[in-house]
């Protein structure tokens, strides 16, 4: 198709590689725009709270079950009862992200976040104040019910008003915000363990990110896409001009405008059952909910849920000192998080991916082999420390892969009219996956043992780095339009690569 722009236009796809080597004065930088920064990073709050409700649980469970005595009635009950609290979480945000597809297409990026917002802060309020495992249970669940919403609206919302040579980044910054969120988790979680009502401050405290991107939300715009796909353009318009330049602004224009004739001609309405009777857009759909669901069976927020409880399986008795060094552990979470921010629009997304599940890998048997050898009944400190050393190097290895690729490959494989609901189907298959892992892992440690568990980890690492090299097709520089080009090559069969397709797309256009 012959991109027809108006005078002055380029004539190539605007925010190509090939359009930003011609002009490359165009060519955006993550800091160079601070309206655009400051629009991900308000959104990336949704990602703070994500992970703030990861990191403070796993802290705050060390001393639930002093407060309350049912808790520790027998420990097959303890066991039953924390993962109930850790994944009630998880079913909330299994219902959240599933409908938080259809709240983004229907009313917008903006709206669903204050929605999250508001239930997130709601669960708080009810979790801290609750006078039993039961109740903070249901506090539990209307936080997930949030943190759904907005792990499906946040990289939307940000994937929407980036740029497409800085777009990977950007969505990365939800991903720094979801580990730093984990980071400040256990710096409150460390200030409050002398302080009395330890947990409850410790979960109350969540609720402050809910109520400070709620006002912030307020000020800020509607996702300039949506508001084109909705036809209004004036607002649009007024939106993409203090994100682009003069020269830029009309190439973007030109370039939505044709993107919404071809939806106008394919459908209006897009239901579920549409998203699997397109061939491309099912194998989109299949790479993203792929990666989503590998993300959690590799055991990242095992690791974060339970970081603590694992040091203390590592020989690590105090509760203080547990915490302590998982503060450190979430440290690296968010420092190799900002790593992967520079890596994904430079190294690019399969290479960034591939590479650190073959750290996980490596990690995961070095967990394993540390708690082998402690169960063999060696009273050597070594191995404690060897855990944590494995610990710290998993965190190291997936952060800047793993972490991110995952949320920026499904915030730009499926086009606008099936971006919402199938972000939401992704992000509810990530939740799922995250259920499973969160409500059965203890358990699975307890009848197969930690090093078994972990083992089992690596192979499913092993498993992931398979899929990615066969189906997740590269990413980088590339416009939603052209990424819409690659899917339809891949399921009618024909070989595709990012540099050919972009040389054959430059001549046709010539």
């Amino acid at each position: 198709m012959t991109i027809q722009s108006s005078p002055g236009s380029s004539g190539f796809l605007p925010g190509s590689s090939r359009y930003l080597e011609m002009f490359p004065e165009r060519r955006m930088s993550y800091f160079s725009n601070s309206y655009v920064i400051g629009l991900a990073v308000a959104a990336g709050i949704g990602g703070l709270l994500f992970g703030y409700d990861t990191g403070v649980i796993s802290g705050a469970l060390l001393y639930i079950k002093d407060e309350f005595e049912v808790v520790n009635q027998s420990s097959f009950l303890q066991v039953m009862i924390f993962e109930t609290i850790v994944s009630m979480a998880l079913v909330g945000a299994v219902i959240g992200a599933a409908g938080g597809g259809w709240i983004n297409d229907a009313y917008g990026r903006k709206k669903a976040t204050l929605l999250a917002d508001i239930v997130f802060a709601t669960g708080s309020v009810v979790m801290a104040a609750a006078p039993n495992p039961y109740v903070l249970i249901l506090g539990r669940l209307f936080v997930g019910l949030g943190v759904g919403i907005a792990s499906v609206t946040a990289p939307v919302y940000i994937a929407e008003a980036s740029p497409s040579e800085v777009r990977g980044g950007l969505v990365s910054t939800n991903v720094l915000m979801i580990t730093g969120g984990q980071f400040l988790s256990y710096l409150v979680n460390l200030a409050f363990t002398e302080v009395p009502g330890t947990w409850r401050w410790m979960v109350g405290i969540a609720g402050v990110p809910a109520v400070i991107q709620f006002c912030i939300m307020l000020c800020l715009p509607e996702s300039p896409r949506w508001l084109f796909m909705k036809d209004d353009k004036a607002k649009a318009i007024a939106i993409l001009s203090k994100i682009y330049d003069v020269a830029r602004l009309q190439d973007e224009i030109d370039h939505l405008t044709i993107t919404e004739e071809e939806e106008c001609q394919n459908r209006n309405d897009v239901k579920i059952s549409d998203v699997f009777k397109s061939k491309e857009i099912r194998l989109a759909f299949f790479v993203g909910a792929g990666l989503q669901a590998f993300q959690q069976f590799t055991g990242i927020n095992t690791v974060m849920y339970y970081s603590p409880t694992i040091v203390q399986m590592a020989g690590f008795s105090s509760n203080q000192l547990a915490l302590l060094l998982s503060l450190i552990i979430a440290a690296m979470n968010a420092a190799g998080t900002v790593l992967g921010i520079y890596l994904i629009d430079h190294f690019g997304r399969k290479k960034l991916a591939v590479s650190s599940l073959a750290g996980v890998i490596t990690s995961l048997v070095i967990l394993a082999g540390a708690f082998f050898g402690k169960s063999s009944g060696s009273s050597n400190e070594l191995y404690g420390w060897i855990a944590v050393l494995g610990l710290a190097l998993y965190i190291a290895c997936f952060s800047p892969g793993m972490g991110p690729v995952p949320w920026t490959v499904n915030s730009e494989i499926y086009p606008e009219q099936y971006r919402g609901i199938c972000g939401g189907m992704s992000a509810t298959v990530n939740w799922i996956s995250n259920l499973i892992v969160a409500q059965t892992f203890l358990s699975v440690v307890e009848a197969a043992g930690t090093g078994s568990t972990f083992l089992m980890l690596a192979s499913i690492a092993l498993l992931a780095v398979v899929f990615v090299i066969m189906f997740v097709p590269e990413t980088m520089g590339l416009t939603f339009v052209e990424v819409e080009r690659i899917w339809k090559e891949m399921a009618w069969g024909s070989s595709y690569n990012t540099e050919s397709f972009l040389e054959q797309r430059t001549t046709n256009e010539s």
